[in-house]
């Protein structure tokens, strides 16, 4: 892959996606083994740079990180200069400094990633940037559907929720259109507009409207944190109108697959026999996870192509 950075879905085209996914998939085989470990990125420094709380991303960059043996330093916004009023350039210069060779960063604000990426040598992966893109939890849902559904090609793919705030969903509508889906969307008006609406891609507003078509369901939670609280309706109305439990998941093929990026509220967009029934591939689309950015970072960073050393 010749890109110095991944920092949304939009202009990465379907070759580059089926190399990163097909990259991911040999290096599963790292995480199975008893000593979880290959020397492919010895000597390398990835910086992960967190202004928002994480548990997965983080988690599954430091442990990707970790498997390539590479160094890897996490610095919070809770424990940086930052709280002491230091600038986010200000950050980054004194990071650069220090000669990382690829910075994984997650910020509030859409489009910081982006600064680093144009003023800095170092690599910079977004890992989520206020509600722009997420685009390494897009490629980790692709690799679970495509474990289940071969070519996604013609595939339907339904995104249940709150879609306009979320940085997930839309870096699943740019890849998923890339590698030839159909998308359909829905939730409340005010969390699924209009203008979401494209080629290859539908916005309903009713989860009734999506389930019988789609091949795959991804549910949403509520992007509660970058809502005005007049946009929330209450929780139980919420999960009775958009949430998937088994009387609403009956209408669906019995081969629909069930996908959350997480974290999942139980009850509200997601029944508890529903998360973790049987139609449900969260667990893989966790595992998937360290796979896809173990991936990243040997395709950006160039390492040793001996992925079973």
């Amino acid at each position: 892959m010749k890109r110095k950075d991944l920092l949304g879905l939009r202009d990465v085209s379907r070759d580059e996606i089926l190399e990163i996914l097909e990259t991911a998939s040999r290096f599963r085989e790292v995480s199975k083994r008893r000593i979880k470990k290959v020397p492919t990125l010895r000597g390398r420094t990835v910086v992960t740079l967190f202004f928002e709380n994480s548990t997965r991303t983080k988690v599954s960059f430091d442990l990707a990180a970790k498997r390539l043996s590479a160094d890897g330093v996490h610095i919070s916004a809770g424990t940086s200069a930052v709280k002491k009023g230091e600038t986010l350039m200000d950050t980054a210069r004194n990071i650069d400094a220090m000669a990382p060779d690829l910075v994984i960063m997650r910020h509030s604000c859409a489009g910081a990633p982006h600064m680093l990426a144009r003023n800095f040598d170092f690599s910079v992966i977004n890992a989520g940037d206020g509600i722009n893109e997420h685009p390494t939890q897009a490629l980790l849902d692709m690799l679970t559907m495509q474990d289940h559904l071969g070519d996604l090609e013609g595939k339907t793919v339904a995104i249940v929720g709150d879609v306009y705030h979320s940085r997930v969903a839309r870096s699943n509508l740019y890849g998923l259109r890339t590698m030839g889906a159909r998308v359909l969307l829905a939730g409340p008006g005010t969390m699924c507009r209009p203008e979401m609406a494209g080629p290859g891609v539908e916005v309903r507003h009713k989860i009734d409207e999506v389930l019988e078509e789609a091949d795959v369901v991804m549910m949403l939670r509520i992007q509660r944190e970058r809502l005005p609280r007049a946009m929330l309706p209450t929780s139980r109305e919420y999960a009775h109108l958009y949430g998937l439990d088994s009387a609403k998941l009956a209408r669906a093929s019995d081969r629909v697959l069930v996908m959350h990026p997480g974290p999942i509220n139980r009850g509200v967009e997601l029944s508890p026999e529903v998360a973790d029934g049987e139609r449900s591939v969260i667990m893989e689309q966790v595992t998937n996870g360290v796979a896809v950015r173990m991936a990243l970072l040997f395709l950006l960073l160039g390492g040793s192509d001996d992925a079973s050393a």
